[in-house]
């Protein structure tokens, strides 16, 4: 489990493509209080470390991994928001992340907003009820604050921090970025009774 603070922008190394894609990460974090088989959370998604080094980490991922996040466009150098997971001791500062993303959204639209950049996000159709205003939302591991949502699309701001800490600050329209919806909307959704169709 997650909070959506991202602690280190990490970037792809390698990628091996076999029975699952082994992707080799360069992170800051002290990888020798890093244990094999932890969990870090990259760009959204929980992915398990199966090998290491000094200043880098593997992960697999499954063909099914691949078909739901954006991690099939990964390359080389590509930028990918790491967060470790939340103890028991930590500050819960952004919300309650699973890594479990939900599908890919796509980036409609940036621009300048004072200091801040505001972002318009169009979901997968079937998300969109799962989004609301000053609700939450994850766009690649990070916790947001929706800002609006007219459908089908909603927005968010970012702030200078995040942009310059974050692979947000080089995003631009049409843009892929991995997505978990409120998992709390979810659970209020799946006990709403569901509408039928008239007979």
């Amino acid at each position: 489990m997650f909070t959506g603070l991202i602690s280190d922008l990490g970037r792809v190394r390698s990628i091996a493509k076999g029975g699952d894609t082994r992707i080799s990460i360069a992170t800051a974090y002290a990888m020798d209080s890093v244990y094999m088989g932890a969990s870090i959370a990259c760009s959204g998604v929980c992915l398990t470390v199966t090998e290491k080094g000094p200043d880098w980490f593997a992960v697999d991922a499954s063909e099914e991994t691949l078909s739901c996040t954006t991690i099939g466009g990964w390359r080389g150098g590509t930028a990918i928001n790491l967060e470790r997971p939340l103890t028991l001791a930590d500050e819960l500062g952004g919300h309650l992340v699973f890594g479990h993303v939900d599908g890919v959204a796509e980036i409609a639209d940036r621009r300048e907003e004072s200091d801040s950049i505001r972002f318009t996000v169009k979901p997968p159709a079937e998300l969109a009820r799962f989004i609301a205003p000053k609700g939450c939302v994850a766009l690649d591991g990070i916790s947001l604050t929706v800002n609006e949502v007219e459908d089908p699309a909603f927005g968010v701001n970012i702030i200078p921090h995040t942009a310059e800490n974050t692979s947000f600050g080089g995003l631009a329209p049409g843009d892929r970025v991995n997505i978990e919806v409120d998992m709390l909307a979810r659970y209020v959704a799946r006990l709403l009774p569901q509408s039928r169709p008239e007979k």
